[in-house]
């Protein structure tokens, strides 16, 4: 089994910061270290994020974790939000890799 790697925080050119994390101890699918992944974990953001809304954990919307959020999502929400200007996300699968960042 691969060893678990946790990815850099998120910021989006609009200044959103949110931790976006995938293993098998993350809330993802699948749920290991290697990957490609379609759902992740996304915690923490710096602001409520209304699309990441139905997957919170709490309503305490910027001290949560948000489970098994599809990848898709994810990179739209990067995308809207001017995209990623640092940061790292865990490997995509085929499908949610063909959306722009």
């Amino acid at each position: 089994m691969s060893k678990r790697r946790k990815c850099k925080t998120v910021r989006c050119s609009d200044g959103l910061r949110m931790s976006v994390q995938a293993s098998e101890y993350n809330y993802c699918s699948p749920r290991n270290n290697a990957g490609p992944y379609t759902h992740v974990e996304v915690g923490h953001p710096s602001h409520p994020v209304p699309e990441l809304i139905p997957f919170a954990e709490s309503s305490d919307y910027t001290n949560t974790v948000y489970g098994y959020v599809p990848y898709d999502l994810v990179r739209q929400v990067i995308y809207v939000r001017g995209g990623m200007v640092e940061g790292e996300l865990p490997p995509p699968a085929e499908e949610a890799a063909k959306i722009k960042l």
